[in-house]
């Protein structure tokens, strides 16, 4: 079992950096999970007995899509963003949440590398006075944590969903069509132009070792584009444009986040 004397052993800078990787880290999975699945999902139609994941999660998504799309003439594009919104606006009381305990943990930043100073020969002294200041401020250092962990799973069902409902590759949205790459390459450069400037909203709150990663992802981003059928992409650029919307509110805009840097 983990206990508090684990969780306080990283005190300090350590749970600076792990407080803010946790806000790269969902974007990363994703990368991973739909670099290592893409290709046999996507093939793969959905079947409701087919366990619980496609009963409870997938199957329901996809009904839902194929819903707005029958209201919406047929405009799958359409349906896509509907539905990432209902389920951005469905999880953002958990963002919410980790917002707060991740601001929680901010404040308590100086006192925490204060301990570390003043008992930085005695690390069990330090791991117990570290354990008191959580207990009187009333703040878990795994709190930011949970959220993610639940938001994932609806994250990823969703984009099952998408790339294994096969009327959605049927059908075509604007220039594109949705269940072939855009070989015009307009739909990678958003993509990877939003995943940019969602990880520029949250340069205030990421150390100088964490800016690099604001240039990665958008690169893994735009060549995975070129690839994936463009109904992915097409989700990305729609829930990137939610998140940044989400950050501007949250942390407010470049003046808000300048004082609190300060």
């Amino acid at each position: 079992m983990l206990t508090m004397k684990a969780l306080t052993e990283s005190s300090g800078e350590d749970f600076i950096l792990t407080r803010r990787f946790s806000k790269l880290w969902p974007l990363g999975l994703l990368i991973l999970l739909v670099s290592g699945c893409s290709s046999a999902a996507k093939r793969a139609p959905i079947d409701p007995n087919n366990g619980i994941w496609d009963k409870y999660f997938v199957n329901p998504l996809s009904m839902t899509l194929d819903w707005f799309a029958s209201h919406l003439g047929g405009q799958y594009g359409l349906s896509i963003l509907i539905v990432t919104i209902i389920i951005r606006c469905l999880i953002l009381p958990l963002t919410l949440k980790q917002y707060k305990s991740s601001k929680r943990m901010q404040e308590l930043q100086p006192e925490l590398k204060k301990l570390k100073e003043k008992y930085k020969d005695d690390a069990k002294k330090q791991q117990e006075e570290t354990m008191k200041l959580f207990q009187k401020h009333g703040v878990n250092p795994l709190a930011g944590c949970f959220p993610l962990v639940i938001q994932m799973p609806i994250l990823i069902a969703l984009y099952n969903a998408i790339m294994r409902n096969h009327h959605i590759a049927e059908h075509s949205f604007l220039w594109m069509q949705l269940g072939m790459p855009d070989h015009y390459y307009i739909l990678p450069l958003i993509a990877a132009a939003t995943t940019f400037v969602q990880q520029k909203m949250m340069a205030s709150q990421t150390t100088a070792q964490m800016q690099s990663l604001m240039f990665i992802f958008p690169v893994l981003i735009f060549v995975m584009s070129m690839n994936f059928a463009s109904a992915l992409p097409l989700y990305w650029i729609y829930s990137n444009l939610f998140t940044i919307v989400q950050s501007y509110f949250i942390y407010g805009g470049p003046k808000k986040r300048g004082v609190e840097t300060k």
